[in-house]
């Protein structure tokens, strides 16, 4: 009746694992590791630079996108494009999708999994067929729309509009006037045991020490 989550591949889980030794391993398994921050997360593809690695990730993803269309599409505009590769935002957001996947299915209940099924996938959908719309739907990848806005984006005309921008408002920074000094606090002073201050004459019933 149903299909079971695909499981990652051997690399995939062992980069896992060294991650949940960073998280909850022992002192001696956390200093073999070195820096956690140079560990590879699958849920982040560009940080899996080992090319095993990322090799095993597309694979895994690309049967997670299988098994999401057969598992969880009924209608048409809901399927995952078989052209998901060429979509950037697309590889992004089922990297995580699995990654969630995963995590709720090895929960000890059924909380994560309702989590998923309520928030993460919905949402995935919704912004999926909002960012698509009719694009790459029953034919082939189609060109990116935004590809001419997103070059003149990267131009050196724009590039170098942006940076005197910036320049500027770092200029304020460096010539903005120093705050001007605090005043000074009261001058005390002890007369026949009772502590004045001097500034305004007022008798304070305070220790001077």
């Amino acid at each position: 009746m149903v299909a079971a989550f695909p499981p990652a591949g051997r690399r995939v889980e062992h980069a896992y694992r060294e991650l949940d030794k960073a998280l909850n391993g022992s002192d001696e398994e956390k200093k073999a590791l070195g820096s956690p921050r140079v560990l590879p997360r699958p849920w982040d593809p560009p940080t899996c630079v080992d090319p095993d690695l990322r090799a095993g990730v597309w694979d895994w993803l690309d049967q997670v996108v299988i098994w999401l269309n057969h598992e969880y599409v009924w209608d048409a505009s809901a399927q995952i494009p078989a052209c998901w590769p060429q979509h950037p935002h697309l590889v992004h957001e089922i990297a995580v999708l699995a990654d969630l996947r995963r995590r709720a299915g090895h929960a000890l209940t059924g909380d994560a999994l309702e989590e998923w099924h309520r928030y993460a996938l919905p949402a995935f959908t919704e912004r999926m067929r909002h960012r698509i719309t009719s694009h790459c739907e029953d034919k082939d990848h189609q060109p990116w729309p935004a590809q001419g806005r997103h070059t003149r984006h990267v131009g050196v005309d724009a590039i170098r509009s942006r940076e005197r921008v910036f320049h500027a408002d770092v200029a304020t920074l460096q010539h903005a006037p120093e705050p001007p000094p605090s005043p000074p606090g009261p001058r005390l002073h002890l007369v026949e045991g009772l502590t004045v201050d001097t500034g305004t004459g007022e008798v304070l019933d305070v220790d001077p020490q």
